[in-house]
């Protein structure tokens, strides 16, 4: 019988193991982002057509164990064991052996096909580290392949292996971590129950099981509960743990863990060999400044100034081509199309939102592409390490502020982000403050705010001005949730910090990509939706007697004795009179001047209540909800300007305003999906009103603070 010609690979690896750049060096462009089923973890998924073969490889989200305390070990451990792929390729990171075979002897423990993708092996090289590849095989029971995902070195080699394992002539060498005697009685012991029970529903082999079991594995207690083979596990279980611990003076989990590391630095003293004296590498030399207590913060505040100023700098020109050519388009069908609710809804409504939002698209890569580049370097980590102390000051750890930073880029993974704090009081502490953080759907609206109302010389100044209030708002209100609800100590922070490495281009432009690819996907569905129910509220319900007014009007205009061009100009006058008359009369005015004495102490008009009313569904829906409202009631013409060209001339808006609306969308609740997340990671429905109340509150006090202190300038 003929194999299949997919094969379907998984990458597994720790964080930092350089996976992801390997996934990107297999598969290149060849792939797409989703999510596992069940759950928000992204997954990625690629091909690669080799040897006749159409090999699907799966990213698997960077885990340092197969236990079941975080999203991404459960996903990962699932994956292997449920959707039982034909290979599974171990990614390690050369130069942190002893870390990362920790997930090794796990994998070993499921028995599966695995290969070892022995990454980094570019750095090994460098620093003079000498392994013994083939005894390290015989040890581990796996095949090694030498790879770096940067050089694209060993690429072909790891290609090949999978062929050859699936077609035969490479075979898998089955080898069990051998644990101490007591440990492995144990094992032996529930592997024998085990095998007598009928219908248990679960693919994982007895041997993983019956060590997961002695881990105190909550999902496995979960199976083996419901299966009646349960009553003569918890007896032997009754009657031997307590002897065991007696014996050991420890529990079984602790002895597993130390029994693993054992053999892997016994495993590595026989094969690897460190030169004698280590010699001071980029990562000693640059750690002395970036994480130097005096040095650190001051540095991590200059690169992200960096940042946000070339996001303005960089993506001026991109941004004001796009500008141009939705202009462009919208003079041209204003001009070619016949006077309908057809054309209204296409220019007006469509091209006007969603060309609003597209507009800022360079705006949002570039900022992407610098966030992604800190986290490529190993950069982020040392960030986290030098805030550690002044979130202690606020009752946090370092630990915290990781979330808080992928809060920079979409609040969902900030707050599944929370679930690596052990410590209950932290976690919901952190989850209340992520709102607060910048995300990337703010990013237009800042750009559009600060186009419109300060000189470009100071637009990069502005914007990180907006994301160091942010963390302010969120450091304080730490401290104030810390001294008042969630009393006590938090957990001690520990945290790896890998060595740094510059990423390589063609996964910093992948990552772009996705990015690019998720903003506009956004721009085609949600805003798009968006924009024409705010054109449907900003249309209707029609007024009739301002009908009947403005046609006597132009009946006057036309009976007159003025030249073509005058009428013309006339009659479009009275049209942008009568669509504005009928704005006022509309579903969306009325919201807006229903919401306006709350909002008017904040310089606000009720146009920008409606914005932010829309807003609560995508932050960037602010952005195409202006200039929907903005485009109603005016004629796009050859003298047509942008929505920034628009906000700067109306009298009812300055810099004051402005920067009052940047700081109220900074501030109040993120978006319909952020909050859906929020309320599943919090648990409570407590929670999620404190948190939808209290952003909305402190956005209402710091906008009106900003408004008041700002009018007095402008």
């Amino acid at each position: 019988m003929t194999p299949s010609k997919e094969i379907r690979v998984a990458l597994a690896g720790n964080p930092n193991s350089g996976k992801t750049s390997l996934f990107n060096a297999l598969v290149g462009s060849n792939q797409k982002v989703g999510n596992f089923t069940g759950v928000t973890v992204e997954k990625y998924e690629g091909f690669r057509k080799y040897r006749d073969y159409k090999i699907r490889f799966t990213d698997l989200p960077g885990t340092y164990s197969l236990s079941a305390y975080s999203p991404e070990e459960r996903v990962a451990r699932n994956f292997i064991l449920t959707e039982k792929p034909d290979l599974v390729v171990h990614v390690v990171d050369g130069t942190n052996l002893e870390r990362n075979l920790y997930l090794t002897t796990q994998i070993m423990d499921l028995d599966i096909p695995f290969v070892i993708a022995l990454n980094m092996y570019d750095e090994v090289k460098d620093k003079n580290i000498d392994i013994n590849l083939d005894h390290l095989e015989r040890l581990l029971g796996a095949h090694i392949v030498p790879t770096s995902a940067v050089e694209k070195t060993g690429i072909q080699d790891l290609l090949d292996h999978i062929v050859d394992t699936r077609e035969g002539t490479i075979t898998f060498r089955p080898h069990k971590l051998q644990y101490s005697q007591t440990l492995h009685k144990l094992i032996h012991d529930i592997e024998e129950i085990l095998s007598r029970a009928k219908d248990l529903n679960t693919s994982q082999p007895n041997h993983w099981l019956a060590i997961k079991l002695l881990e105190s594995d909550k999902e496995v207690y979960k199976i083996l509960r419901d299966n009646p083979i349960w009553i003569t596990l918890n007896q032997y279980l009754s009657k031997h743990l307590e002897p065991f611990k007696h014996l050991t003076g420890n529990d079984p989990e602790i002895l597993l863990t130390e029994e693993r590391y054992a053999f892997i630095r016994g495993a590595l003293t026989e094969t690897v060999h460190f030169p004698g004296k280590r010699r001071r590498d980029l990562t000693d030399i640059l750690d002395t400044i970036l994480i130097n207590r005096f040095t650190g913060l001051p540095i991590f505040a200059l690169i992200m100034y960096l940042i946000f100023t070339a996001t303005f700098r960089l993506g001026e020109y991109p941004m004001i081509w796009i500008e141009d050519f939705f202009s462009w388009i919208s003079i041209g069908l204003k001009n070619t199309l016949p006077d309908t609710l057809f054309r209204s809804i296409l220019v007006d409504g469509m091209i006007a939102g969603v060309g609003g939002v597209l507009v800022f698209l360079p705006n949002i890569l570039i900022l992407f592409l610098g966030i992604s580049l800190l986290e490529g370097t190993g950069y982020m980590a040392r960030a986290a390490f030098v805030v550690d102390k002044i979130m202690h000051r606020v009752g946090l750890h370092g630990k915290s502020f990781i979330p808080m930073l992928t809060g920079f880029g979409c609040s969902v993974p900030a707050f599944m982000a929370t679930r690596t704090l052990k410590n209950d009081a932290d976690r919901i502490t952190t989850l209340l403050i992520i709102p607060f953080m910048s995300c990337g759907a703010k990013l237009p609206v800042y750009t559009l705010l600060i186009g419109a109302f300060f000189p470009a010389r100071h637009a990069g100044k502005v914007l990180f001005g907006i994301y160091i209030f942010g963390i302010l708002i969120a450091l304080g209100s730490a401290g104030l949730f810390k001294k008042t609800l969630f009393k006590g100590e938090s957990e001690p922070f520990v945290m790896e910090l890998p060595p740094y490495r510059w990423p390589s281009l063609q996964s910093l432009l992948l990552q772009m990509w996705h990015k690019a690819r998720m903003y506009v996907r956004k721009a085609a569905t949600v805003i798009l939706a968006a924009s024409i129910l705010i054109w449907i509220a900003g249309n209707f319900p029609k007024d009739e007697n301002v009908a009947q007014k403005m046609d006597a009007l132009k009946t006057q205009i036309q009976e007159q004795d003025l030249s073509p061009y005058e009428t013309s100009r006339a009659l479009e006058k009275i049209k942008a009179e009568e669509e504005a008359l009928q704005f006022e009369q509309s579903y969306a005015a009325r919201l807006g001047k229903a919401l306006e004495p709350a909002i008017k102490p904040l310089g606000f008009d009720w146009r920008i209540g409606v914005a932010l009313v829309s807003g609560i569904a995508a932050k960037e829906v602010v952005v195409s909800t202006m200039g929907t409202i903005y485009s109603i009631g005016s004629q796009v013409t050859e003298e047509s300007t942008s929505l920034r060209e628009r906000l700067r001339n109306d009298p009812a808006y300055n810099a004051a305003v402005g920067l009052a609306l940047m700081v109220f969308v900074l501030l109040y609740v993120p978006c319909i999906a952020a909050t859906v997340i929020f309320h599943r990671e919090a648990g409570a429905f407590k929670w999620t009103l404190l948190y939808f109340f209290y952003t909305i509150g402190v956005a209402w006090i710091m906008a009106f603070i900003v408004y008041q202190l700002m009018s007095l300038f402008f």
